[in-house]
């Protein structure tokens, strides 16, 4: 395998990070036994710029190119953006509705569930908790304060799926020429 440019990050599937090589965990470095690294990414990824540089940190995070996408924002070196779990609010969810429908007609205890199905006034024997009727013309929508909230607000995981490989960066080797 060639030497790799000073800054390039590879995967790498083994437990250790090689001679030359550090992980990509967010760890600081001195400036002073760093100063090639430190030309090419100074304090993108952290650090104070006089002693201290920082690597990247890609614990739980997945790279991505810098720049704009189409239909995406733009996107620059180092920025860290993304999260695990989301609570959805009630502006995230489509827009729809929940009609529950009554009358004041005798309810049909024999109407199958998968027929129109409202609330009617109790008419046979046990009662039932949602009587039907089939027959009903004069359904009106109940108002909406007359149904509860449901769902119970918490989050969801948001993480595409995903294998635990290590990020390594090179901490020697070639100094990459512009061009």
């Amino acid at each position: 395998m060639s030497e790799p440019f000073i800054a390039e990050i590879r995967i790498f599937a083994g437990s250790f990070a090689p001679r030359g090589w550090a992980f990509c965990d967010g760890q600081l470095l001195p400036v002073a036994n760093n100063t090639a690294l430190f030309s090419l990414i100074g304090t993108t990824y952290g650090g104070d710029g006089r002693s201290t540089t920082a690597l990247p940190n890609l614990q739980g995070r997945a790279p991505m190119h810098p720049g704009r996408g189409p239909c995406l924002r733009s996107r620059r070196l180092g920025e860290k953006t993304g999260v695990e779990t989301v609570t959805l609010t009630e502006a995230q969810i489509p827009s729809h509705t929940h009609t529950l429908r009554a009358t004041t007609d005798t309810a049909d205890t024999n109407v199958a569930p998968d027929t129109t199905t409202s609330l009617a006034q109790p008419g046979g024997f046990p009662p039932h908790p949602i009587y039907q009727t089939n027959t009903s013309t004069n359904l009106v929508d109940m108002a909406e304060q007359s149904m509860s909230s449901a769902g119970g607000g918490q989050a969801h995981t948001n993480l595409q799926p995903f294998l635990v490989m290590n990020f390594i960066i090179a901490l020697a080797g070639l100094y990459p020429s512009r061009g």
